[in-house]
């Protein structure tokens, strides 16, 4: 029997949530070789790959996790390349029913990788169908209802699954120990984004000189996405306001008028930052106060902002809420308050010394 057969037309409808990735032109590196960063595990997915395809077989199940703009679907797009095969992609919120992912899996070819992402928002009766899927490549179809139900199993294609998460907490243990790589990217250092820059405006025909992209590295906060936008930003302002060249003078002029500040800081962190230190004097002050403040939601604040203001010690996470350190008083130009505990005043028996 066909698998279209066992599925059924109800089952086969969804397939508007797979979108088959189009080899064009573009920013993303298309080879391990062309990825720049993130050496440790560039060197695990290089032997993971190599031994599959000295095997011909399809690659372990592998998951990313990470804030936004670090390369996780990049990564998928590569491991697809470089495998020789096609990537199916999909997201953990697309997927509302069982028969959503099983219309998907019957579909795979063999050796095809299916990219979810945010796969921790999959409902949990769709996780379910996912494990023997992930680990004996067959799922249980359902024919009828009452007692003339019937499950026939369907066996699948080989294929690869590669999750990304921003909240790897989220994920429940049966599901994460069916990965056979759980990788986490770091944020990006300078050097590297430079070289992330060089290659960018290599691409888009930017004239920009080397002084030009370190400015613009040093403020993508670590992440390759801000650093790719910052660099259109700064073109754009180097076409209209000067003769289109960039250097690091053009490169820091364009980012303050878009509103960068010299740690990567754009309008929406700062008003984090500010919130914190002036309507709620340093804190601690609660994730959902804070988040109301500045007309955010909880998940944007939490995900978004917060990682990169505590990774420069702006910001702090305590069990009582969020407090601002002192380099994050210093940064917005204001007098941090004195420290609970110390006397702004010499005592009564201070000598003076």
């Amino acid at each position: 029997m066909a698998r279209e057969e066992l599925l059924g037309d109800e089952l086969m409808s969804p397939v508007e949530t797979i979108d088959e990735v189009v080899d064009e032109p573009g920013l993303r590196p298309r080879t391990l070789d062309e990825f720049v960063g993130q050496a440790e595990l560039k060197g695990h997915l290089g032997v993971m790959l190599g031994a599959a395809a000295k095997r011909r077989d399809p690659a372990d199940h592998l998951l990313f996790a990470g804030p936004p703009g670090l390369g996780k679907t990049t990564l998928a797009n590569i491991i697809a390349a470089e495998m020789g095969t096609h990537l199916q992609v999909t997201s953990g919120p697309a997927l509302e029913r069982a028969g959503d992912l099983a219309s998907i899996l019957s579909k795979l070819e063999e050796g095809d990788v299916l990219f979810i992402d945010e796969i921790h928002r999959l409902p949990r009766p769709v996780e379910e169908v996912l494990y023997p899927a992930m680990e004996d490549f067959q799922i249980d179809i359902v024919l009828g209802k009452g007692p003339a139900a019937r499950s026939i199993p369907l066996d699948l294609a080989k294929f690869t699954l590669v999750g990304a998460t921003t909240r790897t907490g989220l994920i429940t243990g049966p599901l994460r120990d069916r990965f056979g790589l759980v990788a986490r990217l770091d944020y990006y250092d300078v050097d590297d984004l430079q070289s992330i820059v060089t290659r960018a405006a290599q691409i888009l025909d930017v004239d920009i000189d080397t002084e030009g992209a370190w400015e613009i590295a040093r403020r993508s906060r670590g992440t390759p996405r801000i650093a790719n936008r910052l660099l259109r930003q700064v073109r754009d302002y180097a076409e209209v306001e000067r003769d289109g060249h960039i250097d690091a003078g053009v490169a820091a002029d364009g980012l303050q008028f878009f509103g960068v500040d010299v740690l990567g800081l754009d309008k929406a962190s700062r008003a984090v930052l500010d919130s914190v230190c002036r309507r709620f004097g340093g804190g601690p002050v609660g994730l959902s106060t804070l988040a109301i403040s500045v007309s955010e939601p909880t998940e944007t604040v939490e995900d978004v902002y917060e990682p990169y203001l505590i990774q420069q010690g702006l910001l702090m996470r305590t069990p009582r809420g969020r407090v601002a350190t002192p380099a994050a008083y210093e940064h917005l130009g204001m007098i941090p308050p004195p420290v609970v505990g110390e006397s702004p005043q010499p005592g009564l028996f201070d000598n003076g010394d």
